[in-house]
């Protein structure tokens, strides 16, 4: 049996964009030959999945846990929303929502840990895109945890228990009941799926977001002729008011529009008769921050199936 080092076995499935134990596997099977093990890759549909890998993956689930006092929010996604209503692909995210919830939330910890089935997270990942014909990627997990109290999750617009395209988990802490904090927790978690927040606190903002609002509110006020100190003064209410508005605690209430956050926590412990701490929150929705493609649809099906589109102008009346 030829010596397989792990050198050879991190340049295949560099390759081949098979997982790890795959790739040495084939490099067994064909005595350590990098394309004999290329080609056994293939014969497997496992090297299907290097081909998808730099296709734009904007789609998908966000996944959503809860046991006890911890929670858990991962995203899984894929080019397409068809995949979002395959059972393997639920039921992976699924099990992947469970592990990030013993694991935490670094992905290549989530990668490594086996699934129910014994394999590891990314070689059923790289499966799936084989089988399901489609790139997908883990793309981000996020993990919640207090010590005494409840974390409440939510799921808009669920298509499946636990599955959708917004996932929120509300992080509290109390020694106030079990349905205080979920009926409590249910509601921030809406009000954060609607609102948006981007920190839980105003100093807890992006410095680089502030500094971009500040640009743009400059550029605004210097517009407008005014003297320097007043100009100042523009900027400065303006970020004032932007902070406000994007951190959690001291936005305003979605159901009434008038009352703070951090007043609806306030209030809640004040008549459960204990004190209540929004510690945390997730908010995770499906291709955030993701850049898609503009691709035309028709022209993917048509090179997939080998019948030539046709290209002829319309006719002009």
């Amino acid at each position: 049996m030829a010596d397989i080092t792990a050198a050879m076995v991190k340049d295949l499935r560099e390759k081949s964009g098979a997982g790890m134990m795959d790739c040495k596997k084939a490099l067994n099977e064909t005595a350590g030959d990098m394309d004999a093990a290329m080609d056994w890759l293939r014969t497997k549909g496992l090297a299907a999945a290097a081909k998808k890998s730099s296709r734009t993956a904007a789609e998908g689930l966000v996944g959503i846990a809860v046991s006890g006092t911890v929670g858990a929010a991962v995203e899984v996604n894929s080019e397409t929303d068809f995949v979002a209503k395959n059972d393997q692909f639920q039921q992976f995210v699924r099990e992947v929502t469970q592990i990030a919830l013993a694991t935490g939330d670094d992905i290549d910890a989530i990668k490594a840990e086996a699934m129910p089935s014994g394999t590891t997270v990314e070689e059923v990942l790289t499966n799936n895109i084989a089988t399901i014909g489609e790139n997908q990627s883990l793309r981000r997990a996020r993990r919640l945890e207090v010590g005494k109290g409840a974390v409440v999750p939510y799921v808009h617009n669920a298509a499946s228990p636990g599955l959708g395209k917004i996932g929120v988990l509300v992080a509290l802490e109390s020694d106030a009941s079990d349905e205080v904090l979920q009926g409590l927790g249910k509601q921030l978690a809406m009000h954060i799926a609607a609102a948006f927040p981007q920190a839980l606190n105003e100093a807890d903002l992006d410095p680089e977001l502030i500094e971009r609002e500040r640009a743009i509110a400059a550029e605004k006020a210097g517009e407008s002729g005014k003297p320097a100190e007043i100009i100042t003064k523009m900027v400065d209410g303006a970020i004032a008011k932007y902070r406000k508005e994007n951190a959690l605690v001291s936005q305003l209430f979605v159901m009434d529009g008038k009352t703070k956050i951090s007043d609806v926590v306030a209030k809640a412990g004040k008549d459960a008769g204990a004190m209540i701490v929004l510690k945390d929150y997730v908010r995770f929705q499906l291709g955030e921050g993701i850049e898609k493609d503009a691709s035309d649809f028709a022209a993917e099906v048509a090179a997939v199936s080998g019948v030539p589109q046709n290209t002829q102008p319309e006719p002009t009346a």
